[in-house]
């Protein structure tokens, strides 16, 4: 059957109407349908950020669970055995030989603290430089292998010293923490001393871990503690650590060892000590210095000293550890020994050198640190002297026999009369850092050394000592007087002038006065010859000076025994003997006879 065109076209405007007529009931339906579909594509979009947010959230927990946990596996390592090369490695240079090592007087107790068989306390070892504090902890770190022990060598810096013991117990103080790579606040933005608590957190938890499987504590060891500034920081950092010493030994968890050279630490931990123990190191006594000093010649030299060489050398320089040891490295010992002995005297000198009546105002401060050491000095050479003298008339000995079989005593005052003697009371602590004097656990002040109390006695033996001394003592006094007092001068009297004062009598009707004049009367005066002051006084105080005609006189007296070279009765007797031989241009540094 044909079709019209007309038909389709009447059937394609009917099509179009039909959804034209059936819109108002078809359009709610479309616009719900619309609004499910968003509702559908928002609820996937919230779940998928839901699930993003979460997936990143556990990770994130799990992330801070698995670095919490990896921080206190990384400090736990660092008490594993051998972990500690900076110590066992690097800082002590092995002798295979045990002969070589000379067993010091505490060394059994560290051999015992380090093998966790001393707990409950924390120990501060006190001694002079060089008496071999840290020798002997190393060679206990040794004995154990470094197992359950680390080391920090403590410094002057509170962020070197947060540095330093993050890097002892493998700490990074969350300086590796990934929540640092977004804009947060990390933990790390804090003070030193905050990074430090926060290291000695960890650390406990760490030592309760490894003491359920020890059955030992940890020991830490603070070498090096007086390089801690005694200031506001440095006593808030050492307050620091001994409230953790105290709690950690207490617990039993970790022991602490401090290692000073100076006194001041002492004094810090006695106010608030409970568990404090004090371990004294002292120089070696003759018979072991003798020990020592052949291990030690054999060690460089293979060589075997004789008995009277070792006598010779620790006549000269004592038993220090330090100077032992320096001293068997030279060929000429007794050369090193006289040379060592010399290096004290200037450095004496170079710190606390008087300055006589011309020192100037602008240091005066300068001039009350010299005198008060001068003073001190002086106190403990007539202490000796004194108890010399008495030794050699117990021993009824002849001239040159004197104590060769004795032991180096050095005096020593307690620290208040010390104090006393320097008429200061805060100068101490300055010359025990300057290694001057030393002062140990018992508050007893000596000097620091036996060549230090050698160059203390050729000090004071020079002929104008005592005049140059009592010179800077006045000129200080005058000066401090300067400065509390204010002085008028008339110049015109300094020049011979002078004021005449005259009075006058008045009378007037029914009344009597009195006029006073002042007249100057000359002030003219011109100096006469020889009253003109002449500045370079050739009889001017000096010490003597280190040059080389006097050292070889000094060396010559050494040589004679300590006794012999330093007792006022036997020096002149010295002197005599000595005067054929001796150049004219060297200074005589005996003491006269009024000063026995």
């Amino acid at each position: 059957m044909p079709i019209d065109p007309t038909d389709l076209l009447e059937d394609e405007g009917g099509s179009d109407e039909k959804p034209n007529g059936k819109g108002g009931s078809n359009e709610p339906e479309d616009k719900w349908k619309s609004l499910k579909e968003t509702l559908k594509k928002c609820a996937e979009t919230a779940l998928i950020t839901l699930s993003s947010i979460l997936v990143l959230g556990m990770a994130g927990v799990a992330y801070h669970k698995i670095y919490y946990h990896r921080v206190l596996d990384k400090m736990d390592n660092s008490f594993d055995k051998g972990k500690d090369p900076s110590t066992l490695e690097e800082r002590h240079v092995e002798n295979k030989e045990e002969k070589f090592w000379v067993e010091r007087e505490n060394q059994r107790t560290l051999d015992e603290i380090f093998q966790g068989r001393i707990q409950g306390r924390y120990f501060l070892l006190i001694g002079e430089k060089g008496t071999g504090k840290t020798s002997a902890i190393v060679e206990s770190m040794k004995r154990v292998e470094g197992a359950d022990c680390t080391i920090v060598d403590c410094s002057s810096d509170v962020e070197l010293m947060r540095l330093r013991i993050g890097d002892a117990l493998n700490f990074s103080f969350h300086e590796d923490y990934i929540g640092s790579l977004f804009s947060v606040r990390g933990p790390r933005e804090t003070t030193a001393l905050l990074d430090i608590e926060r290291a000695f957190v960890k650390l406990e938890e760490v030592a309760k871990r490894k003491v359920k499987k020890t059955h030992k504590p940890l020991v830490m060891v603070f070498n090096n503690s007086h390089l801690i500034k005694n200031d506001a920081d440095g006593a808030a950092l050492v307050e620091l650590l001994q409230q953790k010493a105290e709690m950690l030994s207490g617990a039993g968890l970790v022991t602490m060892i401090f290692n000073s050279d100076d006194y001041w630490l002492y004094e810090r931990f006695k106010q608030m000590s409970t568990k404090l123990e004090i371990l004294n190191f002292k120089d070696l006594s003759r018979r072991e210095a003798v020990s020592a000093l052949r291990a030690a010649r054999q060690r460089y030299f293979n060589e075997d000293l004789s008995e009277e060489s070792c006598e010779q050398v620790y006549e000269l320089i004592g038993g220090r550890p330090q100077h032992i040891n320096h001293v068997a490295a030279h060929r000429d010992m007794l050369k090193a020994s006289n040379d060592l002995i010399d290096r004290e005297k200037i450095w004496f000198l170079n710190q606390c050198g008087l300055l006589g009546e011309d020192m100037d105002d602008d240091v005066m401060e300068s001039g009350k640190f010299s005198t008060s050491a001068m003073l001190l000095m002086r106190e403990l050479v007539e202490m000796d002297r004194q108890r010399l003298k008495q030794l050699a008339d117990e021993d009824k000995l002849g001239q040159g026999m004197m104590l060769k079989s004795k032991e180096h005593v050095l005096p020593e005052l307690p620290l208040w009369r010390a104090r006393q003697v320097m008429t200061r009371p805060d100068y101490i602590e300055r010359y025990d850092h300057y290694n001057i004097f030393t002062i140990d656990s018992y508050s007893m002040v000596r000097a620091d050394s036996v060549p230090m109390m050698r160059a203390f006695h050729e000090i004071a033996s020079q002929p104008n000592f005592d005049q140059l001394l009592e010179e800077t003592v006045d000129r200080v006094s005058a000066i401090e007087s300067l400065g509390r007092t204010r002085e008028l001068v008339w110049k015109d009297l300094a020049l011979g002038g002078r004021f005449q004062i005259s009075r006058h009598h008045k009378h007037r009707e029914g009344d009597q006065h009195e006029k006073y004049s002042m007249t100057l009367v000359g002030g003219t005066k011109e100096p006469e010859e020889g009253e003109e002051e002449d500045d370079d006084d050739p009889e001017a105080l000096k010490l003597d000076e280190i040059h080389e005609g006097a050292r070889k006189k000094w060396w010559k007296k050494r040589m004679q025994g300590y006794g012999d070279s330093y007792v006022p009765e036997y020096v002149p007797a010295v002197a005599k003997e000595g005067d054929e031989k001796t150049d004219s241009s060297e200074i005589d540094v005996s003491r006269t006879d009024e000063e026995s």
